[in-house]
């Protein structure tokens, strides 16, 4: 496989970045979320069963027998509580998602139960990509810088063979795997890193991978309709969302950040970053995960409009803004000069500056009143509840960390907490909540919600088993899948897509053209 995503973290308490498509094949949570039409939401993974008490304030999880961890320790209760507690004293990456927990009490050797400080979905935050993965205990005696040097110790069907950073990335079966293996099932998954997009085109269609992260947009047509290739078009839980600088002069001015808002060329970003694979966002939720309401107003691109509120802002002649993307994001890339362009002919002088994330979002994260004023990020939840983006992007924080539009204001903090206490015991007062809280930032402004985006996942036919599943959006589970020589169905993308196939390459001034 050739990847492009890299790895911030080996450890499971710690990770919240792109890593997560090789830790969700080598760490396993208490329970799964099932993909959207499934005939049950949850799919047990260490737990085979669960209770709650009808107050939903204490959670009883029934642990599987006979799971073994890579180092060769039983799965107990007593591993399930030192992982969640060691999750939540580091305090780092999603740890945030275990705060509803007060205690984890060990019943006895398979059965935990966790008490919670108020009512919450609890199955829905611990079958999280992030912060949920169960681990050995025996990994404390070696420290975090273990875990960094490229070790794991997981309960999943692949160990972490080797790791090469900005290399290579080597799993193998682990054959003690509680599921099993047959004998179609792949024995190792080679990982390369690869960051050039047309590098990744070039090695999947000459066949030296069999799955590749990355293709340019342009080559998504002709790859479409090469014999012995497919790619995947499905539905996923990420976004693009443009952060505004709520606190600093010109943007703490609601007229402004409305102007802006109308100003966005919606249609055309979508067209050019996804080739048209995408809609435009309904608020900061994405379609099809709760409490995502498309009933909820949504800005339309109307420059006329966009002028006047800036001239009732008090900007007649315009103003300039310092806008920042991440630099390896392909998609950003493609549409930051339309947003350039098009803010351009309402007199706004935007200074567009690619910098990698780590970097971007270290700068975003010092004094608001310096920082930049537009903040692109492409952002999928760490759980599967729309809550996850309304309180990370949006909720107050002490210092900013992932609220870089510097937005503060209690009666949304106030409204999205008690809906999410309120999801159980009360859905319909839990739903008007959340849609009153998105209204709230909608109407002000707060950001620009840019579009929904659909996965591509490019792979060769000769690959069987793939399962999309949106609630783990940039993960390809690598255990379902099976080698099947004699495969050749072509699975085409929706007919906007399929019909740009007879150019080889397609510029972004091309999609725009149709």
């Amino acid at each position: 496989m050739a990847a492009d995503l890299d790895v911030t973290t080996w450890d499971p308490s710690a990770s919240y970045s792109t890593e997560v498509m090789y830790m969700a094949n080598i760490y396993e949570p208490l329970v799964w979320a099932s993909p959207p039409g499934s005939s049950h939401p949850l799919t047990p993974a260490l737990a085979t069963s669960w209770d709650v008490s009808p107050d939903g304030l204490a959670w009883t999880f029934h642990l599987r027998s006979g799971v073994k961890f890579h180092d060769g320790e039983p799965l107990n209760a007593e591993a399930v509580r030192y992982s969640i507690n060691r999750t939540k004293s580091m305090g780092l990456g999603a740890a945030y998602l275990w705060d509803v927990v007060d205690t984890v009490k060990v019943v006895d050797d398979l059965t935990v139960t966790l008490n919670l400080k108020y009512a919450a979905p609890l199955t829905r935050i611990i079958s999280a990509e992030y912060a949920g993965w169960i681990f050995s205990p025996k990994s404390a005696a070696n420290g975090k810088d273990w875990f960094e040097a490229g070790h794991e110790a997981g309960t999943g069907p692949w160990v972490l063979e080797s790791y090469k950073p900005r290399d290579e990335i080597v799993l193998s079966r682990f054959q003690d795997y509680w599921g099993g293996w047959n004998d179609k099932q792949y024995d190792k998954v080679d990982i390369r890193f690869v960051t050039e997009a047309i590098t990744g085109r070039q090695m999947l269609e000459s066949g030296d991978v069999d799955i590749s992260t990355t293709v340019p947009l342009e080559s998504v047509p002709v790859l479409n309709s090469t014999k012995g290739l497919i790619i995947y078009s499905k539905p996923s839980f990420y976004n693009y969302i443009a952060y505004l600088n709520n606190v600093k002069p010109p943007l703490n001015n609601v007229l402004v950040r409305q102007a802006i808002s109308y100003a966005i060329p919606y249609d055309d970003i979508i067209k050019v970053a996804t080739g048209g694979l995408g809609t435009q966002a309904v608020g900061p939720v994405p379609k099809g995960l709760y409490p995502n309401q498309p009933s909820l107003p949504q800005y339309k691109h109307d420059l006329a409009k966009a002028k006047d509120l800036l001239t009732q802002a008090g900007y007649p002649n315009g103003l300039k803004l310092v806008l920042t993307y991440t630099a390896e994001n392909p998609n950003e890339v493609l549409f930051v000069p339309l947003i350039k362009s098009e803010l351009a002919k309402i007199g706004v002088d935007v200074d567009i500056r690619g910098i990698p994330w780590v970097e971007q979002w270290a700068q975003a994260k010092k004094d608001p009143m310096t920082a930049q004023d537009i903040f692109l990020i492409e952002w999928w939840p760490s759980m599967n509840d729309g809550y996850d983006e309304l309180w990370g992007m949006f909720h107050t924080e002490a210092s900013p960390s992932f609220n870089m539009n510097y937005y503060y204001n209690s009666t949304f903090d106030t409204l999205i907490d008690t809906a999410f206490s309120l999801e159980g015991p009360n859905p319909t007062k839990a739903a008007q909540m959340y849609f009153d809280a998105q209204k709230m930032i909608i109407d002000n402004a707060v950001a620009v919600y840019l579009y929904d985006a659909d996965a591509r996942f490019n792979f060769h036919t000769s690959i069987q088993g793939f399962v999309n599943n949106p609630y783990y959006p940039i993960v390809i589970f690598f255990y379902p899948l099976y080698q099947e020589t004699t495969a050749s169905i072509i699975h085409p993308l929706p007919l906007t897509v399929q019909s740009l196939a007879k150019q080889p390459e397609i510029t972004y001034q091309q999609i725009l053209k149709g």
